[in-house]
């Protein structure tokens, strides 16, 4: 018998009670839903090699969710790691289609932010700003903390793998660094990650509808707009860290139709960013 109080059994945190994976599949999976399969493991590096490992094999709407992550990744190959069943981690696998123009995919983690953001501020009450291009935002003592990511990886032959990772009940002294926060820090009213998730995929599906329906137009599906209305980094002056050490600074001022991020510099230029870490320089004007 496995001792209440080692690291891997379901009941180590009585605070943290894993997921009821039975309740989840009776509330998704349904006929005329996205959502075809739900399988939730106790332990695993990452969600979305094992969901693109498998993506010829299944069909679009699978989720995998781990109640830990041992080798999660961000951007740029960076881990991401927490306590188990301290978050929800989770990949998801879609498959737009020749409805949609593969230059279009690239919205694909703007909108889950969209529906991320969305999803939290129904089910947590829980304002969730957007970084572009994929990191989840809340406000813990009056700052900016990150408590999520988002990564959006080709898969298999015309998948796309979607990962998200959020920090929910993690508290102040687990905190991996200085700038990261939670939900429960962000005064959340729930915590249930049953109820999250559901919402957040719910919110994902009637996202991920909408863009489909229109070809993956930003502008007609509403996309565009409701990015711009929840990022954080439009308004702001940042500077851009670009692939290959370069760097651009200027005032993030739209995210275009191919979801770049448009800087205007002081020498009066207007400069696309398709791909680089953003630093925020200033707060956002009040």
């Amino acid at each position: 018998m496995t001792p209440p109080d080692a690291s891997d059994s379901r009941w180590s945190d009585l605070d943290r009670p894993p997921l009821n994976a039975t309740a989840l599949r009776r509330a998704l999976l349904r006929p005329d839903t996205l959502w075809t399969s739900l399988d939730v493991v106790t332990a695993t590096g990452s969600t979305n090699s094992d969901l693109a490992g498998k993506a010829d094999e299944l069909g679009e709407g699978a989720v995998l969710v781990a109640e830990e992550q041992t080798a999660g990744r961000g951007r740029l190959d960076r881990r991401w790691s927490a306590p188990a069943r301290s978050g929800l981690f989770f990949s998801v696998l879609l498959k737009p289609g020749a409805s949609v123009p593969v230059e279009r995919w690239g919205w694909l983690p703007l909108l889950t932010g969209v529906a991320v953001s969305t999803g939290l501020a129904k089910a947590a009450g829980v304002d969730t700003a957007l970084k572009w291009p994929n990191d989840l935002l809340v406000t813990v003592d009056g700052d900016e903390r990150k408590a999520g990511g988002i990564l959006a990886e080709r898969a298999g032959a015309d998948g796309v793998v979607v990962g998200i990772g959020l920090n929910v009940t993690l508290r102040a002294d687990e905190l991996p660094v200085p700038g990261a926060g939670s939900l429960a820090l962000a005064g959340a009213v729930s915590t249930d990650r049953d109820t999250l998730l559901r919402a957040v995929l719910r919110s994902l599906e009637q996202w991920y509808g909408s863009w489909r329906a229109a070809s993956g137009d930003p502008a007609a599906s509403g996309l565009q707009e409701a990015y711009a209305a929840a990022c954080a980094t439009l308004g702001r002056t940042v500077r851009a860290e670009l692939p290959g050490g370069q760097s651009v600074e200027g005032e993030a001022v739209a995210v275009d139709g191919d979801g770049r991020l448009v800087l205007a510099t002081a020498e009066g230029v207007q400069r696309p960013v398709a791909a680089g870490d953003i630093v925020h320089l200033r707060p956002a004007a009040p």
